[in-house]
């Protein structure tokens, strides 16, 4: 999506911001743009965006902030420990989370890269 970014997070973006709609095609307009700030320190994977504001134009989603996308995370095995979420503020990528619904599998952006590309 672009070089900019670390692979397994732009994989995620490009998955989760492939829809037709406008929201989606504004934010992936946004991401050659993009750049991660900071990651969580739990390992997770969850990243948090830089990004010009100067030199996109927002998204349609609103001033407030929304979950522009979003995509179970599965296993091989059909269970779904987790979820990956991308937010947007004010029409702007703004953060890439990823969520854990279980204490039995760690989920990681890792395996939601791999759970998506199925």
């Amino acid at each position: 999506m672009t070089e900019g970014l670390p692979s397994d997070v732009a994989d995620v973006l490009d998955v989760l911001l492939s829809g037709d709609d406008p929201t989606h095609l504004a934010l992936r307009a946004q991401v050659p743009h993009l750049r991660v700030r900071e990651r969580c320190r739990c390992g997770c994977g969850t990243a948090y965006f830089e990004l010009d504001t100067t030199a996109v134009e927002p998204a349609p989603s609103g001033p407030s902030t929304v979950v522009a996308a979003g995509a179970q995370i599965c296993t091989e095995n059909g269970d779904c420990p987790g979820e990956v979420l991308v937010f947007a503020q004010a029409g702007y990528l703004s953060w890439l989370e990823v969520c854990s619904w279980s204490d039995d599998t760690e989920v990681t952006l890792a395996l939601a890269r791999r759970a998506l590309r199925r």
